[in-house]
């Protein structure tokens, strides 16, 4: 159905593909797997009409030659992206979203008939088994809900390939198997799927073919029954991966960095009591909505609690803000939406590490020497092995393990001893997830304080002290994770959360653990 022949594309001092050659069938799952910068997005915006291959390249669509000079064409002709930052039009309704380019067809004499936009996107909804009101904004919806109408409108026109980018980044594990069952039905309908992620387990289980790409290579392309996660893996990175632990870290229990009292907020947080010690990864795992990234904002200051105590070296602190965390508590925040929080990606790698420093290194009148910064940055930059052309490269050029380093890097340049990391390894390859868990193990060694939110069990157990187990907004159990047994751990981990759900759903805040218990 599509194919690609000697494809490339060249930027400047960058090779993002070098005659990749790759053949997609209609009616099938194709996951594309690499690492980042590996070059699965540029061949994506290629397809997609939104760059433009290098001359020699050759695609052929139903064995006729393909040239698209842009997405709307590509669109046209039944080509559509899902891409991990959904492009929705938030203030806008569902059947906005899904019938955009149709809404002049439903009009008599320029008058738009609502009742037959509602009507036909609801059908579309159907077809993906979305019960959502086609009037409502699609900004109150969850993400998955706005991937699922998004889907819908492409299914709305006639499509005939339709490629997914890192779907599953921010879902719930009922909310992916949801999402592949739909993808299921539109395989069977003849749509090609091409399917983009970092999870290894997800594509071996949803894909029927599979091609790993490296160094904009092309290095494999094979059936998904014919590959495993250890086979992947060694296409992917040019070795085995690295299953060993870290090994154990010395955490000094006599030494409370951070105390959390009985945090409170209505719907957010639910009597929220734990220490964090100087030196310890704290674990905090649940699923996407268990509260624990609320709770990180409240405590770093963004959002505001109704009551509970937060405690830093022993006193009491009123934190107000981010900045305060950061100048009054040496504090960060890590976010887990790099994108949209965490980093102004059309501003310059320097602004984004820099900006955390500029008070620090500010003369009298205001002025930041702009040396001095250069070799904060550059410190940063080389520490964290960021793979850059220079310090005035675009945030939003970089592949996504590099901006995850940027992400990291502005906090470190502000030496902050106490780290919130949220969801670290999200839309990262496995070689970028090993070389984030050593990062993490070694800012602990140096006696870095660390809270480490993830949905990852395998990166929770692998680096955490003590692990925090979320449910329903509140903690609903503790496990002392010295042994480091993967089988005991995670099951123990289980029966907190099933435990929690089928005995104790929808309880009033006022009802700790302890009294769960």
């Amino acid at each position: 159905m599509l194919v690609l022949k000697n494809v490339s594309k060249t930027y400047p001092g960058v090779k993002a593909l070098q005659d990749v050659s790759i053949s997609f069938q209609a009616g099938t799952v194709h996951a594309l797997l690499g690492e980042n910068g590996a070059g699965k997005s540029t061949l994506i915006k290629i397809v997609s009409g939104f760059q433009h291959a290098d001359r020699g390249s050759e695609l052929f669509l139903n064995d006729q030659p393909y040239h698209v000079h842009s997405t709307h064409e590509a669109f046209q002709m039944g080509i559509q992206t899902v891409y991990q930052d959904l492009q929705v039009i938030p203030l806008a309704s569902v059947a906005e979203n899904i019938m955009l380019d149709k809404l002049s067809s439903k009009s008599k004499a320029g008058i738009l008939s609502w009742k037959a936009i509602n009507d036909l996107a609801t059908k579309y909804l159907d077809l993906v088994g979305l019960k959502v009101d086609p009037t409502a904004p699609i900004g109150r919806l969850s993400i998955a809900q706005r991937q699922l109408v998004i889907i819908a409108k492409a299914i709305s026109s006639n499509i005939k390939i339709l490629m997914l980018d890192e779907p599953t980044a921010s879902l719930s594990e009922g909310d992916t198997q949801y999402l592949f069952k739909v993808i299921d039905q539109l395989k069977k309908s003849g749509v090609l799927i091409v399917f983009v992620s970092h999870v290894l387990e997800e594509s071996l289980q949803v894909a029927d073919r599979i091609s790993v790409l490296r160094d904009g290579h092309c290095i494999v392309t094979d059936e998904a029954a014919n590959m495993d996660r250890k086979r992947i893996v060694k296409y992917m990175i040019g070795r085995d991966e690295d299953t060993a632990g870290l090994g154990r870290l010395e955490v000094d229990r006599g030494r409370k960095v951070l105390e959390v009292r009985n945090l409170t907020r209505d719907k957010k947080a639910c009597n929220i009591s734990f220490d964090l010690y100087e030196g310890e990864i704290l674990g905090c795992y649940g699923l996407v909505g268990a509260g624990r990234t609320e709770m990180a904002k409240m405590i770093i200051g963004k959002d505001r609690y109704d009551s509970g105590e937060i405690m830093i070296d022993g006193q009491k602190a009123r934190i107000r803000s981010i900045y305060d965390a950061m100048n009054r508590h040496s504090m960060a925040y890590v976010t887990e939406d790099r994108r949209k929080d965490g980093l102004i990606m059309n501003d310059t790698i320097k602004t984004n590490i820099g900006i955390t420093v500029w008070d620090r290194i500010a003369t009298w009148f205001g002025f930041v020497p702009g040396r001095k910064e250069n070799e904060i940055c550059w410190q940063q930059v080389k520490n964290l092995e960021v793979k850059t052309y220079g310090l005035k490269q675009r945030v939003g050029t970089l592949s996504g393990g590099n901006q995850q380093k940027i992400n990291i890097a502005k906090w470190l340049a502000a030496d902050s001893r106490i780290l919130i990391i949220d969801e670290p390894t999200v839309g990262v390859d496995v070689g970028a997830k090993e070389y984030f868990a050593r990062l993490i193990w070694e800012l602990a060694r140096q006696k870095k304080s660390i809270i480490l939110i993830s949905s990852d069990m395998p990166e929770i157990i692998k680096l955490a002290s003590r692990i925090l187990v979320f449910s329903g907004n509140r903690i609903v159990g503790e496990i002392d994770n010295a042994s480091k047994n993967y089988p005991e751990i995670s099951a123990k981990i289980g029966n907190y959360i099933s435990e929690f759900q089928t005995t104790a759903p929808e309880r009033p805040c006022a009802d700790t653990p302890e009294a769960l218990a």
